[in-house]
């Protein structure tokens, strides 16, 4: 990537912390975001936090698609971004007389998270949850500090006010009381009307009658008033209308939430106190956590914002997802809904399971604008006909591994609405036949021009099955991921899935299993998966070079041997080679 002359200059700029007083003095608000992106590639957290501390913006957004090569925000970097948005908050001060402060009012941080733990100090999705969280609630306690020390600092303003108007009067009274005749005749009076107020405040304040002096009795009367105003007033802080939230909140953060048990308290104390950080969900993963503590998270986050919910390791059961998906209808953007590993083992029948399966549906139905729908190892068969059939409208992704499909199932979703608007589509390790195989060749039919993504790793695909798939596959024009990985191919079954992907222009990645011959000794001769993925290999290199020298014979025939990447490697292949040219 090549640098610019802007960015190489804040990159000198940024790498000397002791100028930043003189730079920061004078630089226009125009070079702000360039002098950001060098402090936060060249992990700078103390300019960070100069830079976020004085955002002349209204937004600030961090994290999103990063380009090729550019690595994720460092931890520290992130940290002092956060330290900074509370400091703009509650610094009051005029910064110097050629700057105003922090006009952040939208701090964007989705898609800052990195999940790769390859890459060092990088922050992962708890991480910043649990950051940002602690944000809200340290930006929360620092305004109620500065509250209490504003309202100290004005009742000690009005109690020098009562004093010098206290002794004003009292000066008053004496010139009066110098006066002869007439003067003398008011003094009196003045005095009968003080005893007088002295018997009514020694009924009122029995706890006063040993102080003289009314300045002294008016003091300690409004001291007591104030004491109950404050009473009154936290008994009412909990109950706050929706528009003195909007009025409280000053800078509205936007994020991607991961959240599990040991998370969840500090997220519903951030999302549930009122203060002037808000914090708006933007794709929201949990795991492990109850139905009911999902349902109290689902209602204590802003409604407009949220596009996307995952679901992991959470024992839901059929009853928990029926009654969680009707919770999800009120968020307007929601069009993605991923649940992996949730507990709903339908091969067991067990008493009311029909019903909490019509609800389901029912609440499926309910999300109007779901496009990515996400299963994973729920183990429904036979019924994902009920399951879909009942959404509005297509969808696009669609992801079913570990499902135990049936070939009714494929049956369906082959002649259902949703085949020939699907973009992507997983069916891993559901074991594929003969009598599955019409239902799956006229799915890709219907989804040739739409198909950019194809996961049948584990299906149990043969050479002589694979071999009837091909010409189906040949004729996806859109496709640019093809997985095969963990499949019992022989090597002659992988030559010939090689010639087809190599004819298919668009593809960009192929995942291919291990050839048969590549394994020690004593497989059965259809493997599962499983099998094929704890076996081991064989310690000679002669089989696995003959394999990828056919293979580059193969791609180098096709003229692909540099746009398409044809590996065997199942945890080290980038994702990346999946999207769209830009």
């Amino acid at each position: 990537m090549v640098l610019s002359l802007v960015n190489l200059c804040a990159r000198e700029v940024v790498s000397d912390h002791s100028s930043s007083p003189y730079w920061l003095s004078c630089v226009p608000r125009e070079l702000y975001r360039a002098l950001l992106d060098a402090a936060f590639s060249h992990c700078r957290p103390l300019a960070v936090g100069e830079l976020v501390q004085r955002w002349p913006e209204r937004k600030l957004t961090i994290g999103g698609s990063r380009k090729s090569g550019q690595c994720s925000p460092n931890r520290l970097c992130v940290q002092a971004l956060l330290l900074a948005v509370v400091r703009g908050l509650t610094d009051k001060s005029p910064i110097c007389a050629s700057h105003t402060r922090c006009c952040l009012q939208v701090l964007d941080l989705s898609g800052l998270q990195c999940e790769d733990v390859r890459v060092e100090d990088s922050m992962g999705g708890w991480s910043l949850t649990v950051a940002l969280c602690s944000m809200v609630l340290q930006a929360r306690a620092a305004a109620s500090r500065a509250h209490r020390r504003d309202g100290e600092r004005e009742r000690k303003r009005g109690l020098e006010v009562e004093r010098e108007r206290g002794t004003i009067k009292r000066d008053r009274g004496s010139v009066g009381c110098g006066n002869s005749g007439e003067g003398s005749q008011g003094g009196h009076r003045v005095e009968e009307v003080g005893k007088m107020e002295c018997r009514t405040n020694e009924r009122t304040l029995p706890e006063v009658e040993s102080v003289k002096g009314v300045r002294r009795r008016m003091e300690i009367q409004r001291r007591k008033t104030s004491s109950e105003v404050k009473s009154d007033n936290s008994s009412n802080n909990g109950r706050l209308c929706d528009q003195d939230w909007d009025e409280v909140v000053v800078v509205h953060v936007r994020a991607d939430l991961f959240i599990n048990s040991r998370s969840w308290e500090r997220v519903r104390d951030a999302l549930s106190q009122l203060g002037q950080l808000q914090l708006h969900c933007r794709y929201l993963r949990v795991e492990e956590l109850s139905a009911t503590s999902i349902a109290s998270l689902l209602g204590l986050l802003p409604q407009q914002d949220l596009l996307g919910v995952d679901i992991r390791y959470s024992s839901l059961g059929v009853s928990g997802l029926a009654m969680l998906l009707p919770l999800l209808a009120p968020f307007p953007q929601l069009h993605s809904l991923r649940l992996h590993y949730c507990n709903l083992d339908l091969q067991r029948t067990q008493p009311g399971q029909q019903g909490a399966l019509q609800d389901m549906s029912k609440g499926l139905g309910s999300l109007k604008r779901l496009k990515r729908l996400c299963l994973t190892a729920l183990r429904l068969p036979g019924h994902l006909r009920l399951l879909l059939s009942s959404l509005s409208q297509p969808l696009e992704v669609l992801e079913l591994p570990y499902l135990c499909l049936t070939s009714t199932d494929l049956a369906y979703l082959s002649c259902s609405p949703h085949a020939s608007f699907l973009r992507e589509l997983d069916l891993s390790e559901n074991r594929l036949d003969e009598s599955s195989l019409p239902s799956l060749r006229r799915l890709l039919g219907q989804a040739e021009s739409s198909m950019s993504q194809l996961s049948l790793c584990g299906c149990g695909l043969s050479d002589t099955l694979l071999g009837a798939l091909l010409p189906s596959l040949s004729c996806c024009r859109a496709l640019r991921s093809l997985r095969l990985a963990l499949n019992p191919l022989s090597r002659t079954g992988l030559l010939s899935l090689a010639h087809t992907a190599a004819g298919i222009p668009s593809l960009r990645l192929l995942l291919y299993p291990s050839p048969l011959e590549e394994y020690e000794p004593g497989l059965p001769a259809l493997p599962s998966s499983a099998q094929l993925l704890d076996w081991p290999l064989l310690e000679e290199p002669e089989g696995r070079d003959l394999t990828l020298r056919l293979l580059d014979e193969v791609l180098n025939l096709k003229g692909r041997s540099r746009d398409l990447l044809v590996t065997s490697d199942l945890l080290n292949y980038s994702p990346d080679l999946t999207v769209d040219d830009t």
